[in-house]
């Protein structure tokens, strides 16, 4: 806990190098929900998603009294945080938690939970809610339907009634990119390209190797042949064709899962890849739909500290106003920014360090002075 001389120190730090509004809280573990904290940080450190959760909580405060949720919980715990007078201590993030567990059977036991899995489970719910209350505000009355269809402009009739166009909330803004799956056939030279969209990009790993090769290797070319043969609309038949994944549309918020855990079939279970992957603090990416070169900042990262997938614990590092703070359920430190390159992985098959990378969170830096 934040107490005595490392509470202290930390109170004086911040008091020196920090904003007066903002807040570093520990939040309390409830038995095996570090997977939560560790999320939970990283969000509360993505600024725009922060603020659209508050401004959500301000809107909506009599409605939060009566009918509970998933967004109506973060929101609070959110508020809390940053309504408190001190800028430091830690807050019991409890009706969340219960929350999480109430909606999702997978988070009830007190077992080790993966963090990649909770995101993903918290961003969908979250959007699941806006959706249902952005429908239930503009379902149209009989006499405003007529204003309804000039307001949104023509909807494209289809054989089951008419096509919605769907819905873009401020979780799609912050987090939502496109991905392009095209296959070219070989005989015909004919593209079929697919858009499908993203929160989050899982990265397969390597050993010695970095964020951006294993971007690099996630849109390489692959050959379909023998077994794996494409069916071709135009030549009406299976044929070799070559497959890539292209990032079609980059999020502002760009959160990278490497995929630490994986499946090896001689042993019948799950090994933890401990693997080298050097992420760096900037980061530049082409967006391919026009060349253009987006650079990235990192400002949070969940690590896993552990040997296996089965058991171990997620801390978080997070970058706020140019300096680095450690989170550990209830503690909270400062660290140097050096420190970030102890997390990324080792270069040797056995090692003593098992604290790793496993969540990645950049920011766009486009408007950003």
């Amino acid at each position: 806990m934040l107490m005595g001389a490392a509470g202290s120190k930390l109170e004086k730090a911040l008091g020196d190098q920090f904003p007066e509004g903002e807040r570093y809280f520990g939040l309390e573990n409830f038995g095996n929900t570090c997977y939560c904290n560790s999320v939970l940080q990283a969000l509360y450190f993505c600024v725009p998603f922060r603020e659209q959760l508050l401004e959500y909580y301000a809107n909506n405060k009599s409605a939060a009294e009566g009918d509970e949720n998933l967004l109506t919980c973060l929101a609070d715990l959110f508020t809390q945080i940053s309504s408190q007078k001190k800028k430091t201590g830690v807050i019991a993030p409890k009706r969340f938690v219960q929350r999480v567990k109430k909606q999702n059977e997978l988070f009830r036991s007190y077992m080790h939970q993966d963090a990649h899995e909770f995101l993903n489970f918290l961003l969908n719910e979250l959007v699941d809610i806006l959706e249902k209350e952005a429908n239930a505000a503009k379902a149209p009355s009989p006499d405003n339907s007529v204003s309804n269809k000039i307001a949104n402009g023509p909807t494209k009739p289809q054989a089951n009634g008419f096509h919605k166009e769907p819905l873009v909330t401020w979780v799609h803004k912050c987090f939502q990119g496109i991905l392009t799956n095209e296959t070219r056939c070989l005989r015909c030279e004919t593209v079929t390209a697919r858009d499908e969209t993203f929160f989050d990009l899982s990265l397969d790993i390597e050993q010695n190797s970095s964020i951006t090769s294993c971007l690099k290797n996630f849109s390489s070319t692959e050959t379909l042949n023998a077994e794996d043969k494409f069916f071709c609309d135009k030549c009406c038949s299976l044929q070799e064709a070559q497959k890539r994944m292209k990032i079609k549309k980059l999020p502002s918020i760009l959160v990278i899962h490497l995929k630490r855990f994986k499946y090896i079939e001689q042993l019948g279970r799950y090994k933890k890849l401990s693997y080298r992957v050097v992420f760096p603090l900037e980061l530049k990416l082409t967006n391919t739909t026009d060349n253009s070169d987006l650079e990235y900042s990192l400002f949070a990262v969940v690590v896993h500290v552990g040997s296996g997938p089965n058991h171990g614990h997620y801390i978080s590092l997070v970058k706020s106003h140019n300096h680095w703070l450690f989170f550990d359920d209830e503690n909270v430190e400062m660290i140097d920014e050096s420190m970030v390159q102890t997390f990324f992985g080792s270069a040797q098959e056995y090692s003593s360090n098992t604290d790793h990378g496993y969540i990645l969170f950049y920011e766009s830096m486009v408007g950003k002075s």
